[in-house]
């Protein structure tokens, strides 16, 4: 992604590594699985002891940091579509 005079810096730092819009949507999905990953599960399911062995996380601190970051990701490609600010020409690719 090319930053423009109209482009938010917030806006650039989320998309910079990107070109396409199908680019962001996968960073997105992926963000999401990995939010809702950091739930801790052993905390809701203490009596099964794989569900601690799965889940990895024991505390709420990922969680509270993959909220906010996945709020921007979605926020900035808000922007981005409202703006029409994604590159023509890498879409068709």
């Amino acid at each position: 992604m090319e930053k423009n005079d109209n482009t938010p810096m917030w806006v650039f730092l989320a998309f910079s590594a990107l070109s396409t819009r199908k680019a962001a949507l996968l960073l997105i999905a992926s963000c999401l699985l990995f939010t809702i990953y950091c739930v801790p599960w052993s905390l809701f399911f203490p009596e099964f002891e794989w569900v601690g062995q799965l889940f990895l996380i024991n505390d709420w601190s990922w969680f509270v940091m993959m909220v906010p970051m996945l709020l921007w990701y979605r926020l900035s490609l808000r922007w981005m579509d409202k703006n029409m600010a994604w590159d023509n020409e890498s879409e068709n690719e």
